[in-house]
C-alpha cells in the first residue's frame, strides 16, 4: 500500500531540496527522521514535515482499509521535488548608477511517496529528482 504527502509553493530551490531527498530515498520514515536533522540544509525541516504527512496518510489508509502498518517498516519509496511558478514572485535588486534588476524568487513543489514494501533497486532508479 502506498500513500502520498505533497508541500507545493516552498520557497527553496529544487536543487537544494534534491540534494537533500538523495539522501533519504530508499530509507525507512524513522531512519530519515533521524538523518534529517543532521544534514546542515534549511529545507530538511519541510521534508521532514512532508515525510512525516506522508507516514500518516498510509497509517489513515491502510486502517480505514482493515491493516496494520508496522512504523518501522514504512519506507520512503520515492520523493522529488519540481520548480514551481517563479513568475508572480518577481523581485527588484539594486543595481549600479540607479538601476532595479529583477530576479526571481525560487519556489519548488514536494512530493514524497511512503509504502510499506521495500522499493526494488530497478524500480526506484528511475525516479525524478
Amino acid at each position: 500500500m502506498e500513500a502520498t504527502a505533497h508541500a507545493r509553493f516552498q520557497r527553496f530551490g529544487t536543487r537544494k531540496v534534491t540534494q537533500v531527498l538523495r539522501e533519504i530515498r530508499g530509507k525507512t520514515v524513522l531512519d530519515a527522521e533521524r538523518l534529517l536533522p543532521m544534514i546542515p540544509r534549511i529545507c530538511s525541516t519541510m521534508i521532514s514535515k512532508t515525510v512525516r504527512s506522508a507516514a500518516a496518510n498510509l497509517v489513515t489508509q491502510s486502517a480505514k482499509a482493515g491493516r496494520a502498518v508496522d512504523p518501522q517498516k514504512v519506507y520512503i519509496k520515492s520523493c522529488w521535488s519540481t520548480m514551481g511558478p517563479m513568475g508572480n514572485m518577481k523581485r527588484m535588486l539594486p543595481a549600479p548608477q540607479g538601476r532595479a534588476y529583477t530576479f526571481k524568487r525560487k519556489v519548488c513543489h514536494l512530493t514524497v511517496v511512503v509504502s510499506d514494501e521495500r522499493a526494488t533497486g530497478a524500480k526506484n532508479k528511475g525516479v525524478k529528482g
